[in-house]
């Protein structure tokens, strides 16, 4: 039984990292702590809406005002 992602931190139209369009051919360069995964999201990949993050020493959690919150302990059952 396989979950989806949650919106926030699906694949959508957005960079979760840097806000730019997915589909946007000079986006911005991917910063080296979110290409090592150490980075927490940002910005929601459906709207590409700056998102309330807060870090926690066991993760982080990710609010976007319109798709919700996500969890990184949620995400930790993806993989």
């Amino acid at each position: 039984m396989t979950r989806e992602l949650p919106a926030p931190v699906s694949a959508g139209k957005f960079n979760v990292y840097t806000g730019v369009a997915a589909d946007a051919v000079d986006g911005a360069v991917m910063p080296t702590t979110a290409q090592l995964g150490l980075e927490a999201p940002r910005f929601c990949a459906e709207c590409g809406r700056r998102m309330v993050v807060q870090v926690r020493p066991d993760g982080w959690w990710a609010k976007c005002s319109r798709h919700g919150v996500v969890d990184s302990k949620d995400l930790e059952t993806q993989r």
